[in-house]
């Protein structure tokens, strides 16, 4: 199953496209600290019954391993994932603005930090194939457009938070390759949301979203629930057994599979019709998928 990796992390990031796209916006009117540590405390308490049997496993991780994990949760579980929400308030949940655009920025920081931490070699054939991805992405975006900066003088903000998202989901996957050095893709998913659901569970309360609880409706309560079976915790199941297999640099490009998916819902559940242009960034962005999975083991 290791050469299909790659595979697994694009079938979790088209899962996490339908979560946008389907999902979330039904929890839009909740705290945005609030979502995110329902989600991430519905999955500890799935798991904890399985992940105790394996509790041995956690002796193998050395002090580096935990600060890891505690990143990875503190920069992809709660600061990226509230900074884009945070951004996209700010634009008014306007899709073609600054937001997206720094948005595609995200490949870029993981692809540098890979090779700064990681020390993942990057080699011509890699970088072409990843410009390509980038181009397609942003093409399938915006088309031939200059994104929308007409929203008010909050555009900077937004620019501001959506930019601090990119280097935080960025720098997640590159510390996310680094904390499954030695421990499994199940242990890690449950570690990765046990770290998320502390930090978050500070946050609601410092910031007294926690109170809003009470104003969750069960049609909400099962939303929650179909996140954490699917494009929530078991998403991330999926991109952690990819992520074991393939190198950051590798898994960032297959993330893009995230707005692919995103746009083509768009397209055949809401009529928003894309143009040649933007079909032919998807096509762009499918072929450089597909080539950069072939580069995986050179």
């Amino acid at each position: 199953m290791p050469k299909f990796a790659p595979v697994f992390i694009i079938l979790a990031a088209a899962l996490w496209g339908v979560d946008g796209v389907l999902l979330r916006p039904y929890l839009y009117n909740l705290p945005v600290s609030l979502v995110v540590f329902i989600e991430s405390g519905i999955v500890i308490l799935i798991l904890s019954p399985l992940f105790i049997r394996r509790f041995d496993e956690l002796k193998s991780l050395t002090k580096s391993d935990w600060i890891s994990f505690f990143f990875v949760a503190l920069l992809g579980g709660a600061i990226g994932t509230m900074s884009i929400t945070k951004a996209l308030f700010y634009v008014n949940y306007v899709n073609l603005s600054i937001v997206v655009l720094m948005q595609k920025l995200q490949p870029v920081f993981a692809i540098l930090l890979a090779s700064v931490i990681l020390k993942e070699k990057l080699k011509k054939n890699f970088l072409g194939w990843a410009s390509l991805a980038m181009i397609g992405a942003y093409l399938m975006t915006f088309g031939l457009s200059i994104p929308n900066l007409g929203t008010g003088n909050k555009t900077a903000i937004a620019g501001m938070y959506a930019l601090i998202a990119a280097i935080s989901f960025g720098a997640s996957t590159v510390i996310s390759k680094r904390a499954l050095r030695n421990v499994g893709f199940g242990a890690a998913t449950y570690l990765r949301f046990l770290f998320a659901t502390i930090i978050l569970s500070v946050v609601a309360v410092v910031s007294g979203n926690i109170s809003a609880i009470t104003s969750v409706s069960f049609d909400q309560l099962l939303i929650f629930l179909l996140i954490a079976f699917s494009t929530g915790g078991a998403a991330i199941f999926l991109y952690y057994y990819g992520l074991k297999n393939v190198t950051a640099s590798v898994a960032t490009i297959c993330e893009l599979a995230f707005p692919l998916t995103a746009v083509l819902l768009e397209y055949f559940l809401r009529d928003n019709i894309l143009s040649f242009v933007q079909w032919g960034g998807v096509f762009f962005l499918f072929i450089a998928i597909i080539q950069i999975t072939r580069l995986r083991k050179s």
